[in-house]
């Protein structure tokens, strides 16, 4: 059709389509919940465009129809997804580990900042098990989700670094202030920093109504424009210590920018996060190493080589920057236990070895426990190829002859012999680490 003949009717329809399509990334991104005002926003612009739409007069003609239909059809897609975002099992469930953040912080911070006690170390613990739990969320490589995730860890990590800091330096007093008189307008903006930490904790954890981001900004601006503007001249003391207040609140000040921080530089997706990057090239060279283990005729031969350069690759891991990221250093925590486990089956089927060709003398309980660990060489083996999940055969499989290990161990009686009251030892936690090793690799974790 030419452009210039176009029906009115389609024109508007392509309008409205290139308007819906504008808003196509802010939904596909929506990462908050359904009473969020943004969510209210971009529902009420899709709606709007719904009735548009459907107020485009076809004339009966079936081009027309099947335009004004393709159009709604985009439209409705565009405002399932948006609320599919908003209620997806794993945004409940990131947003319901928030509020147990939340009311730690009401119990234990908001009081402290009031003049309580002391942050105790069930918030700290606490605290590093909502993180944690936060790290193990799937989200399945839907944007909307992960930036959920990474916008709740970031806030939550912020109060965990703000209180850390602040408990850090509890023990250092303030200067006298029959030093200079500048000092008791120093120690009166440090009080009034103080307060704004706890203001801002409330804030970053949505336990505090009365203030916002914009007005406790300008609150710390003009603490620093206070401080700038004393007289400190010839005071070197008094100068580091102002100095140590106003970096105090640029830290504040830092934080209040998390979450446009966050939308602007894609942080949340750690695909291509550069830490991320150098833990996936270690776990790749990794698997070569296992591959070329596993398939190996005469394995022997590639024990020391294998287990030289697995030591250098857990001394890659310790490189990584975790840039304060707990997801990134779940990461890493991973990546550790996997070449960790590669060397502990080396180390075993070296013992193995050695025993095969230099065998001697020993008593029946300790050949029973070399018996079993035998046998563990054999599952781990197994272990280490496995990449399914927990419902798979294969898994319940290793699992039972895990726990038949563990069952045989436990019959052993070592008769009293202490070296082989150790090996048993040392075997069941063997056994214990590799059950481990399979639910780490089957419990779907991503970052």
């Amino acid at each position: 059709m030419d452009m210039g003949n176009q029906h009115p009717a389609i024109s508007r329809l392509q309008e409205i389509q290139r308007e819906v399509k504008n808003i196509e990334q802010q939904v596909v991104g929506f990462s908050g919940l359904s009473d969020d005002k943004n969510y209210k926003k971009l529902e009420r612009i899709l709606t709007k465009q719904l009735f548009e739409i459907d107020s485009v007069d076809t004339e009966g003609k079936g081009d027309i129809q099947q335009a004004r239909k393709r159009a709604a059809q985009e439209t409705e897609r565009l405002l399932k997804e948006l609320e599919q975002n908003a209620n997806h099992p794993h945004r409940i469930e990131i947003q319901n580990i928030f509020k147990e953040a939340q009311a730690l912080v009401k119990e234990k911070i908001v009081p402290f900042y009031s003049g309580g006690n002391c942050v105790t170390d069930e918030f700290e613990e606490g605290i590093q098990d909502v993180i944690l739990r936060l790290t193990r969320v799937k989200t399945g490589g839907k944007i909307s989700l992960r930036k959920a995730r990474y916008h709740t860890l970031t806030k939550i990590c912020a109060v965990q670094e703000i209180i850390e800091d602040c408990v850090k330096k509890q023990p250092s007093l303030p200067l006298s202030e029959d030093a200079h008189p500048s000092v008791a307008k120093i120690n009166s903006v440090m009080c009034e920093v103080n307060k704004a930490r706890g203001t801002l904790i409330a804030l970053l954890m949505g336990v505090d109504s009365t203030e916002t981001c914009r007005h406790l900004s300008c609150v710390l601006s003009g603490l620093i424009a206070d401080l700038d503007a004393l007289d400190v001249c010839g005071h070197t003391e008094i100068r580091n210590y102002r100095r140590e207040v106003v970096e105090d609140i640029n830290k504040l000040l830092k934080y209040l920018d998390l979450e446009e921080e966050a939308d602007n530089t894609h942080a949340f997706d750690l695909g291509q996060n550069h830490s991320i990057l150098k833990i996936e090239k270690v776990l790749k060279r990794m698997r070569e190493i296992k591959n070329e283990l596993l398939q190996a005729q005469t394995p022997p031969e590639l024990y020391l080589s294998s287990k030289t350069e697995l030591q250098g690759l857990i001394g890659q891991l310790d490189e990584v920057s975790l840039e304060k990221n707990p997801c990134i250093r779940e990461a890493r925590r991973r990546a550790v236990i996997e070449v960790q486990t590669l060397i502990t089956y080396l180390d075993l089927k070296e013992a193995l070895e050695k025993r095969r060709l230099f065998p001697c003398e020993e008593t029946a309980p300790n050949k029973a426990v070399w018996g079993v660990l035998g046998n563990l060489s054999e599952i781990q083996g197994e272990v280490l190829s496995f990449g399914g999940n927990r419902t798979d055969k294969n898994y319940i499989r290793l699992e039972e002859l895990l726990t038949k290990q563990l069952l045989a161990l436990d019959a052993v009686d070592p008769q009293g012999e202490e070296k082989c009251k150790a090996s048993r030892k040392q075997a069941v936690k063997l056994a214990q680490n590799i059950l481990s090793y399979l639910d780490l690799k089957s419990d779907e974790w991503e970052y």
